[in-house]
């Protein structure tokens, strides 16, 4: 029974870790702002810890099935 929060949990992090990643990344690439009125590399290294992050949850939950 405790399996499916797991599962649903680690889903919606890694989903949202991958997506922030690759957003950010293309952004990046193109050389369009990641956030409007902020500092380029700042906003871009918070962004991709975030993305980290989520993906680092996302794997604790899923490790605990």
């Amino acid at each position: 029974m405790e399996s499916g929060p797991a599962i649903f949990a680690g889903l919606v992090f890694a989903l949202f870790g991958a997506g922030l990643l690759v957003w950010t990344a293309a952004r990046a690439r193109q050389g369009e702002p990641i956030a409007h009125g902020v500092n380029p590399v700042a906003s871009a290294t918070l962004a991709s810890c975030a993305a980290v992050l989520a993906l680092a949850l996302a794997a604790w939950c899923f490790s605990r099935l």
